[in-house]
């Protein structure tokens, strides 16, 4: 029995390390991003927390000064089931992608992204009746990342093949499929289209600049010098292994 239970306990010990370690090795705004989502989410399934503590209400914010709805209305996804892992999966995956891909060693400009998008959503969030923005807020990611890997091609559950930037509106006709409000999927598509447009269109344009500038204070807490400037980045073209959203680059 003894030996048993050390076995046991070095089998525990050693998954935690393993875990711990890849944990660790997930770029830090995602893994604090998807943490606080899980947590949230978990919070409410034990009951410490309801939705109705997080859910955003302008005349909560503004007139009773509960500011904590403008974060925690990003946090939750509703609860454990086929709609909030999905969610999950998508979350992690294309906030990944883009940090560990075009945001790479630009941790404050991400941060940054974050900041505005979710400023703009919620301004847009004030005319348009949705009391969580995550879901949409997962699309903006989605969104700026197809169009920064317009030749990506994706397969969407082994049913249709298409390049990258149709993403977006793919995920938006399966919403429509399961019988969901598309505003979500749109106000997060409106989002990352502006976002792209400024930091990436605008500024090549004829006349064109750059509008969107990091704070310096931004820049200063979360910008390090490269570890490696040999580092070979992950591929953004590569999600992973799952048959939706699976990406293949053109010719590669």
């Amino acid at each position: 029995m003894g030996a048993r239970s050390a076995g046991r306990g070095r089998a525990a010990k050693m998954a935690y390390q393993t875990f711990r370690q890849e944990y660790l090795q997930v770029p830090p705004v995602t893994r604090a991003y998807t943490t606080a989502c899980v947590l949230t989410t978990a919070a409410v399934q034990l009951e410490l927390i309801t939705p109705f503590q997080l859910y955003f209400n302008p005349e909560l914010i503004f007139k009773h000064f509960q500011i904590w709805r403008l974060i925690t209305n990003y946090l939750f996804f509703g609860p454990v089931g086929f709609n909030f892992l999905f969610n999950m999966i998508f979350l992690y995956r294309y906030c990944r992608m883009l940090e560990e891909g075009s945001f790479r060693g630009r941790t404050a400009d991400f941060v940054f992204m974050f900041l505005f998008g979710g400023l703009l959503m919620t301004l847009f969030g004030l005319f348009v009746n949705l009391v969580f923005l995550g879901q949409a807020f997962t699309i903006m990611l989605v969104y700026v990342w197809s169009r920064r890997n317009p030749y990506v091609r994706m397969n969407f559950f082994g049913l249709l093949i298409f390049q990258a930037p149709f993403l977006p509106w793919v995920l938006m006709g399966f919403s429509l499929l399961l019988g969901n409000s598309i505003i979500v999927d749109l106000l997060g598509i409106a989002v990352g289209h502006i976002y792209f447009f400024l930091e990436d269109v605008f500024p090549n344009q004829p006349g064109g600049g750059r509008l969107l500038r990091t704070p310096s204070v931004l820049k200063a807490i979360f910008d390090t010098p490269e570890d490696d400037p040999n580092y070979n980045p992950l591929p953004e073209e590569r999600p992973g292994g799952f048959a939706w959203g699976e990406g293949q680059r053109l010719g590669g």
